[in-house]
């Protein structure tokens, strides 16, 4: 039975990964920042020595922009140390690491997808952040996998809860209709990771649902599929702050050459989603 250490469980993909892993297969170690902070060496170096975990899921992070841009010291310390001691624990006790990251670190203006082959280009200290996780991983581990996603939602705080938050209180939600990506559902995306648990895989990809729209389209879509267009009026403004990337739509290319199954649309895994949580 293979052993998977899961760190960040209590996040969107965390917590759906913990959902949708099978318990008669795999032996799961579901950690979160009270148990186990990745930041710290000697606690990761005692969690691997102690399990032998077959494969690590890295999920942690900071990822709240504005925090990131607040505190960097602490960004790189979570999305970049954090990721080069599971990465240098791993390769210790030769265990598979799969290490989470973000279309946000792409980020100069063009208006086609970004595939796994194209330069980085971060903007924010979030993304820079996690583009120094990348690197810590290829350059300290053989058997690792980089999964970058977009605009990720599941059970807690993210976009889609702030939406349904505003429909309580009505009135007018502003949406910047300059940021386009994709929003993918934690459990699609969990759906990809358990894939490459179980195969031989290794690299960086892409695993986004299928299509694009910009943040005013996402939001007037979660009001559509929840039957409250009629309760918050959504009013488009361009963003110019220029901390999240205008454009960054990811093209799912190493899943698709590889033959390997993707995500589903976008607007269906969003309407799956919603009424599965009965919104």
């Amino acid at each position: 039975m293979k052993k998977i250490w899961i760190t960040g469980a209590a996040g969107h993909v965390g917590s759906a990964l913990v959902r949708l892993l099978d318990c008669s297969r795999y032996e799961i170690l579901a950690t979160d920042i009270k148990e186990i902070d990745i930041t710290d060496v000697q606690t990761v170096h005692t969690c691997c020595q102690q399990n032998h975990p077959d494969v690590i899921i890295n999920c942690a992070g900071l990822t709240n922009l504005q925090t990131c841009e607040k505190y960097p010291d602490r960004a790189y310390q979570v999305n970049a140390l954090g990721a080069r001691n599971l990465a240098q624990e791993a390769q210790a006790i030769g265990a598979k690491l799969i290490q989470i990251s973000t279309d946000d670190v792409f980020g100069k203006i063009q208006s086609i997808p970004y595939n796994e082959f194209d330069a980085l280009s971060p903007r924010s200290v979030y993304g820079k952040s996690k583009a120094a996780g990348e690197q810590l991983v290829k350059d300290l581990i053989h058997r690792y996998i980089i999964v970058r996603s977009s605009w990720v939602y599941g059970f807690g705080k993210d976009f889609v809860s702030d939406v349904l938050d505003a429909v309580k209180n009505g009135g007018v939600l502003h949406v910047a209709s300059n940021q386009i990506s994709t929003p993918t559902s934690a459990k699609e995306l969990a759906k990809v990771i358990i894939g490459f648990i179980k195969s031989d895989a290794y690299g960086t990809y892409h695993a986004v649902c299928k299509g694009s729209c910009s943040r005013y389209e996402y939001a007037k879509a979660i009001l559509e599929l929840t039957g409250h267009t009629d309760h918050l009026h959504v009013e488009p403004f361009v963003d110019e702050s220029g901390t999240r990337p205008r454009y960054s739509v990811l093209d799912n290319l190493m899943l698709r050459i590889s033959g390997m199954e993707e995500p589903k649309d976008w607007k269906d895994a969003l309407e799956e989603y919603l009424k599965e949580q009965n919104l």
